[in-house]
């Protein structure tokens, strides 16, 4: 059975992946070798279809493959030319707030809120709904990730 803490977890690991590719680009290091191993590790491309409609996207609106996702969180592959690179945006912290988790034995999904903090220490709040499975080796992978920015009226 998969559990509330198990999909805690995977969020937590998401967003220390995000901040790890800020650093890295921050620092003139490999982000694109951390991005790529982040999307290997925590989507599964690899094993099913993945349904990714990132937040930030408007023309390519929806990532069906690895160079797409890897496009968007930091635009080096040139994927899609709208891409300006999420994850190199200077995030620091990414928090989860979900609204609501439901869990069985293969899948699961969250939905909720999360919250990207920059340098200076303003947040950006996000709207998410995430799915996972676990691959062969019990690890929850994403296959279904949809964000988008609040609707404001």
């Amino acid at each position: 059975m998969i559990t509330v803490a198990d999909v805690e977890n995977v969020q937590r690991e998401w967003g220390e992946g995000i901040v790890r590719i800020a650093e890295a680009y921050k620092l003139e290091d490999d982000y694109t070798a951390i991005a790529t191993k982040h999307v290997e590790d925590l989507y599964a491309y690899d094993l099913s279809e993945v349904l990714f409609k990132p937040t930030m996207a408007s023309k390519e609106q929806f990532r069906p493959t690895f160079e797409g996702a890897l496009s968007y969180f930091v635009a080096s592959n040139g994927a899609c030319k709208e891409d300006t690179g999420f994850a190199i945006k200077g995030w620091t912290s990414v928090e989860f707030e979900n609204s609501g988790v439901l869990t069985n034995d293969v899948n699961a999904v969250a939905m909720g809120n999360y919250f990207f903090t920059d340098a200076e220490g303003s947040k950006t709040k996000v709207e998410y709904t995430f799915g996972y499975i676990r691959d062969d080796a019990g690890k929850l992978r994403i296959v279904l990730h949809h964000s988008s920015l609040p609707a404001t009226l």
